[in-house]
């Protein structure tokens, strides 16, 4: 009978001050709100890059010459690299069993047009056709191009969903030309939108034989970048050992200097892109937290203030009999139940904001994880919970008949 009694006491002074009651929730629906939307935010964007890494399928490893870096000083060191060429496919082919298909590809970025429509800083790859087969989406219209086309250099084009909405606009591409690095290509085929929005250029590329893109945009030494498909998941561990091997062997590398090229898989990326992430999670994650406490000392000196105005009604209550523990728990459940009600609110409020910044603004959905939910109710919670204590321990001790004379 004590909870019950409790909750209608708390509701009920709660009630009597209806507007300072509100205004006190607010605070606290706002800042519940933040953190809610901020981490499914997050967890938003973190599924929608492992979504669009994914696309490549776990048994995908890159060779590259400069791989994951921090600083300028890095990049300057990894630019002096000996490059990658497409004459170690054939090498790779031979020395690394756990190898199931080798290819290459070489990146750069410029404008495609077809009539008077443009597609700006997109992603003109060069690839061998079987840097198709190692990817984990389909064609939508026509095909990829064929080992012949790449034997024979042509002209051919392969667009990303991105570039074919920008230019073609819903019409059917395939057999149409568009015009990149001063040349007239003919598409042959579009890719599947992907799911995954957040890693640049996913969708926006155009793709050409790797023999074409080095014909057309020259580079000193033509350089590449391996691209690998082991033979199974469980195996890849050995292929990455047996590509370690052979390419410090070819490329010269003395034994006690670090390798001059890196080798990178889907997982060490990820990895990469938390490490580089994870300051401005904490960073996104500092403010809202900081609103929540500036909401629960709002609370403290709302719940002072109501100490102060009811110190009379204390001490009748205690001159009929109520113990410290009962006072104390009276005004902590107040304190709870403004932080609670806020919390709840801030909750669902969270849930319906973070949607519409992840859908609206980002073309991502996701459903706010538990994390996300327990993570804005416990801090309510909390918050309620320790900046209450101090108003209901003050009313506690109280004096009954200090407390009856006070005017």
């Amino acid at each position: 009978m004590m909870l019950p009694s409790l909750i209608r006491e708390a509701a009920a002074a709660l009630w009597a001050n209806r507007l300072r009651s509100s205004l006190t929730v607010l605070g606290m629906v706002m800042g519940v709100t933040s953190v809610i939307a901020i981490v499914s935010t997050v967890e938003g964007m973190q599924a929608d890059i492992e979504r669009s890494l994914n696309a490549f399928g776990p048994q995908t490893v890159w060779v590259t010459r400069f791989g994951e870096f921090l600083s300028w000083d890095e990049y300057i060191r990894r630019a002096k690299r000996k490059k990658l060429t497409r004459d170690l496919i054939p090498l790779v082919e031979q020395a690394c069993p756990d190898c199931a298909m080798v290819g290459a590809e070489a990146y750069l970025h410029g404008r495609v047009k077809y009539g008077s429509r443009t597609a700006g800083h997109v992603d003109i790859r060069g690839e061998t056709p079987n840097v198709m087969e190692m990817r984990a989406f389909d064609v939508i219209l026509g095909s990829y191009f064929s080992e012949e086309d790449e034997v024979r250099r042509r002209n051919v084009a392969f667009i990303g969903y991105e570039v074919y909405e920008r230019l073609f606009q819903g019409a059917d591409p395939v057999g149409e030309k568009i015009r990149l690095g001063g040349e007239e290509f003919t598409v042959v085929g579009v890719a599947e939108k992907l799911d995954g929005t957040m890693v640049g250029g996913m969708d926006d590329f155009v793709a050409m034989p790797l023999s074409t893109h080095q014909k057309i945009f020259r580079q000193p030494g033509n350089p590449v970048n391996l691209v690998i498909k082991v033979a199974s998941l469980e195996r890849r561990q050995n292929a990455i050992d047996q590509l370690r091997v052979l390419l410090r062997a070819v490329r010269r590398v003395p034994y006690d200097e670090e390798d001059d090229f890196t080798i990178v898989t889907a997982d060490s990326l990820l990895a990469f892109i938390d490490d580089l992430t994870r300051a401005y999670k904490v960073i996104m994650l500092s403010i809202p937290l900081l609103s929540i406490i500036v909401g629960g000392i709002v609370i403290m000196n709302i719940m002072m203030i109501s100490v102060t105005e009811r110190t009379r009604e204390i001490g009748i209550r205690k001159s009929i009999g109520a113990r410290r523990r009962n006072i104390m728990a009276q005004f902590l459940y107040e304190s709870l139940m403004l932080s609670i009600v806020g919390g709840g609110i801030g909750v669902l409020c969270g849930i319906h904001v973070g949607r519409w910044m992840l859908t609206s603004l980002m073309d991502i959905f996701t459903t706010p994880t538990t994390l996300a939910i327990v993570m804005g109710v416990g801090i309510s919670t909390g918050v309620g919970l320790f900046f209450g204590v101090y108003p209901a321990m003050k009313a506690a001790r109280l004096d009954p008949i200090k407390a009856l004379s006070y005017e």
